[in-house]
């Protein structure tokens, strides 16, 4: 295979060359155990502290504001088990005790679906046709029971962008807790927590070029939690476990970059995304773009194509040298249509013929020309053999 073109940067990112050379001392003469009171353990503390006040600033937040975590879905897990278990008293209460949507990472939506087998009421809002959920239709959902609003930022599979502000306004003026999944927007996206009302906000390291196993949980000051892992108290007794130290370094340090590279980032990959955009649509017959037009991730294009097998796309891209998907790689190996496409009105089979391309600062234009010069031919020859395509 001649040609390599990574262009499932939502799924995961490669490793920044920064961010590994900052790694690297951690994880072999900078061995020491934070929570240790000699030199040793000094050291990689204040590594840790140093790294909070990096992702901090990514997200205008307090230093004191940051839990680190493995990752998104333990992050999401802490905060949304966190304060659905500080509010049991409220089961037996009517109406929806958490609002989330229809469309969330499976990161959320299990959980959801978890706590109502321990008697918690969720409340899962319905999507527009672009996945945008309807902003009266939250405020006419919040009832008394209310504790908890959980919408992801944007969206890990079609890219929309939720409209945040507004939502942590109605959650702020009800005087609901808001958390947002945003795994996927951190390091894309210009996001200050207090302007956005938002109390608490999920991040992943990977997704921003950092290190797998490692994540961070903004928790506005004031926000109270319970624990959902017991041990030795680390994180202000949050979330219990030996810091990741080489980890934690690496998050810091992606959040670091993310901030001084996020205007060049971001206005590279919206040309490489539009470019992508209107090549595919021009040029291949019956090609249609998932998602909002303009209000989406700038490195995200998601398409779906007539009488095309998502998976065989995927598998043939491949072949071509082009790493693509076709929607969450946390279930990507399941054969069921995604829950997503569904949810914007997709019928099973238009959502199973679904491309994901997401892209990255190393991604180039040259890529972009060979993608759009490949793809064509793989989306006619997928058809040539598909019974669906031969009754039209």
């Amino acid at each position: 295979m001649e040609k390599r073109i990574y262009l499932d940067h939502a799924a995961t990112t490669p490793l920044d060359n920064e961010v590994l050379e900052a790694m690297l001392p951690y994880l072999s003469q900078k061995f020491g155990n934070p929570s240790s009171l000699h030199s040793f353990g000094r050291e990689a503390h204040d590594a840790i502290e140093d790294s909070r006040k990096k992702v901090a600033d990514l997200i205008g937040a307090k230093e004191k504001e940051i839990i680190f975590t493995s990752g998104g879905t333990e992050s999401d897990n802490l905060a949304i088990r966190g304060v659905a278990y500080l509010n049991k008293d409220k089961i037996k209460e009517e109406g929806p005790h958490i609002i989330t949507s229809s469309i969330e990472h499976p990161a959320v939506l299990e959980t959801c679906r978890d706590l109502e087998k321990e008697g918690f009421k969720v409340k899962y809002l319905k999507v527009d046709r672009y996945g945008f959920i309807d902003l009266e239709e939250l405020k006419e959902t919040i009832s008394k029971g209310t504790f908890l609003i959980t919408i992801m930022f944007a969206n890990n599979e079609i890219g929309t962008i939720q409209d945040i502000e507004k939502i942590g306004k109605i959650a702020k003026d009800s005087g609901i807790i808001f958390h947002t999944d945003a795994v996927q927007a951190v390091g894309k996206l210009d996001i200050d927590v207090r302007r956005l009302n938002i109390d608490m906000l999920s991040i992943s390291a990977h997704k921003i070029y950092g290190p797998k196993g490692v994540g961070a949980l903004f928790v506005r000051e004031g926000i109270r939690l319970k624990s959902i892992q017991t041990g030795g108290g680390h994180e202000r007794g949050l979330r219990s476990g030996t810091e990741n130290v080489p980890g934690i370094v690496g998050l810091g340090e992606a959040c670091r970059l993310a901030k001084e590279r996020m205007n060049e980032d971001t206005l590279h990959m919206t040309k490489l995304r539009d470019k992508l955009i209107k090549g595919v649509i021009e040029n291949i017959e019956e090609s249609y773009l998932n998602g909002h037009p303009e209000k989406r991730l700038p490195n995200n294009a998601h398409f779906r194509f007539t009488a095309v097998e998502g998976e065989s796309l995927v598998l043939s891209l491949d072949q071509k040298g082009i790493a693509a998907s076709t929607g969450s790689a946390c279930s990507s190996k399941k054969l069921q249509a995604s829950h997503v496409l569904l949810a914007i009105g997709l019928s099973p089979v238009e959502a199973h013929g679904s491309l994901r391309l997401t892209l990255g600062r190393e991604n180039t234009e040259e890529e972009i020309d060979y993608v759009l010069d490949v793809l064509p031919d793989v989306v006619k020859r997928l058809r040539e053999i598909s019974p669906l395509w031969r009754k039209k």
